[in-house]
């Protein structure tokens, strides 16, 4: 194999969609304002009262490929929002996708759950109508890659396309994969981040019943205000609020950026992954701690260079004290004047795309030297010394240390670079 070109790799674009608003910047107005995205869940019945995380206006229709009949033969929610992150973080880059950009544009577009609502209505109209009712779409709406291939079709790039599919850390493999491509010479640009349109009553009841997602209560603070349901790090944590969410960033090699007068807004320093090899659904701290390290030393640095963390934060009682061990093992005495944002109280649990959110997010608190909220955080004893961020407030910092982490026990860590 030849050998890699070793280029630094620059952030020329994003775009997401999360239960703050249908775009990147409406997320982050409602964010830096401190609010919260979550609501009543109103995408389907499950027989009691959920709190999730809903894409304002998602089924608006603002793109010239989203018509109703793509919208019957593509029924897996993500096919559609795959196309239109993409078409929205090229369209942030300024990249158009001509004869010299398009073949060297790879697209890598995680997930968790797929297209589980298409294969549900498939379920549905076989035992209502038999054979004849299931979809001949039915297996290219449940194929991971198809949805960069729908959006490759739509929009123009021919590179590499494929699905990372590591659960809740899809979107910064996808990221972490994506700027190795660039890195080496494969690509020159890469589309990457993550898509998730889980809100169908058996993925909701499915993380329900094993605990790992929040339930109201009758005496919970959530009630009378169903944004104070995610609260991660807070002494009454009591799991994760389940959303819909897409994101996406675009990539670019140093040398290309220049040559087709884009803008780059960050770099992609480092990036480490590891497994756990420990147990499915609970982190280990061990192997996270090695995640960390092997990015700060993938960007050449070491932790004290780093300015904030944007955390994993699941608002899960055993996930956020391990990671805040984590994080005590890496920084040491200096953790209490490093700021931590967990995102997922404003905006809930995107699973696949989760990552990529946060990274989104991660990257506009670079370019404005701010760190977004910790929302509803009361202080727990157990996890005592750290910076969480109660509310936005301006922060200088250089470097941001992204975190995820996945059902099975896969890890990735990214450290992005403002400019």
């Amino acid at each position: 194999m030849k050998a890699p070109k070793n280029r630094r790799v620059f952030v020329i674009g994003r775009a997401a969609r999360t239960a703050l608003g249908a775009t990147a910047e409406a997320t982050w107005t409602r964010a830096a304002a401190n609010q919260s995205g979550l609501r009543l869940l109103s995408r389907c019945d499950v027989g009691s009262t959920m709190v999730v995380g809903e894409i304002p206006g998602r089924e608006d229709r603002r793109y010239a490929f989203d018509t109703p009949k793509e919208r019957h033969n593509w029924n897996a929610a993500y096919v559609i929002e795959t196309i239109a992150i993409c078409q929205d973080a090229l369209a942030d880059a300024k990249l158009p996708m001509n004869d010299g950009a398009g073949p060297r544009t790879a697209c890598l577009i995680g997930s968790a759950i797929n297209g589980a609502d298409s294969l549900r209505q498939a379920f549905v109209r076989y035992g209502n109508i038999g054979a004849n009712g299931v979809s001949p779409f039915l297996l290219p709406n449940i194929c991971a890659n198809v949805p960069a291939g729908k959006a490759g079709a739509v929009l123009g790039f021919t590179g590499p396309i494929f699905s990372p599919q590591s659960a809740c850390a899809s979107g910064n493999h996808a990221i972490g994969l994506g700027a190795r491509m660039v890195r080496d010479g494969e690509v020159d640009f890469a589309v990457v981040g993550g898509v998730e349109m889980p809100l169908i009553p058996e993925i909701v009841l499915g993380f329900a019943n094993m605990n790992a997602s929040f339930k109201l209560r009758s005496t919970d603070r959530a009630v009378a205000d169903p944004g104070q349901a995610s609260r991660p790090f807070s002494v009454d944590r009591r799991g994760f609020v389940l959303a819909e969410g897409a994101a996406a960033v675009v990539l670019a090699a140093e040398e290309v950026v220049a040559a087709h007068g884009l803008a780059p807004t960050a770099e992609v320093a480092g990036i480490g992954w590891t497994s756990d090899a420990h147990h499915f659904t609970r982190p280990h701290q061990p192997t996270i701690v090695r995640a960390i390290r092997e990015a700060l030393a993938d960007a050449e640095i070491d932790a004290a260079a780093i300015g904030s963390v944007n955390a994993h934060g699941t608002s899960t009682p055993a996930g956020d004290a391990v990671e805040v061990g984590c994080l005590r093992e890496i920084f040491g005495d200096r953790l209490p004047r490093v700021p931590i944002t967990a995102n997922k109280s404003q905006v809930g649990h995107s699973l696949g795309a989760a990552a990529a959110v946060e990274a989104v997010l991660a990257l506009m608190a670079l370019e404005r030297q701010t760190v977004l909220p910790t929302l509803n955080y009361l202080p727990d004893p157990e996890l005592a010394g750290a910076d969480f961020v109660t509310a936005s407030r301006p922060h200088p910092h250089e470097l941001v240390l992204s975190n995820s982490f996945g059902f099975g026990g896969t890890n990735c860590c990214v450290i992005f670079r403002g400019i």
